[in-house]
């Protein structure tokens, strides 16, 4: 399986900007699609953005226009790109990968904590 190291988050004002990484390292072939998740304490994680294999990405409307998830295969890193960021982007990020290595499995990061100052 994959394990997933994420950095660069941080204490950004309202209108600001912050880039997540996401370091994967194991089974790199294995993955199908990774991902940005995040949580506020006492909530559901809710998905961020994803982006698969063949470089197709999807955001959540929360984050269109201002977000952008991408990939760098040889860095075998991912990013989000935060723009614009609002006091309701503050939770902790994680990175997260789904793949097959003989049977489906899901890997998580330790998360990143955001926090976005009004």
């Amino acid at each position: 399986q994959v394990q997933l190291v994420e950095s660069g988050g941080g204490l950004v004002q309202a209108g600001g900007s912050l880039r997540l990484s996401c370091a994967a390292s194991g089974a790199i072939f294995s993955i199908n699609v990774m991902g940005w998740w995040r949580q506020v304490a006492g909530k559901q994680r809710e998905l961020v953005a994803t982006v698969t294999n063949d470089g197709s990405t999807n955001c959540a409307d929360s984050v269109k226009g201002r977000f952008t998830i991408s990939r760098d295969n040889a860095k075998n890193t991912v990013y989000l790109q935060m723009n614009s960021l609002k006091p309701e982007d503050t939770a902790v990020y994680y990175c997260h990968a789904l793949g097959w290595y003989g049977r489906p499995y899901d890997s998580w990061g330790q998360g990143t904590q955001v926090t976005v100052s009004s």
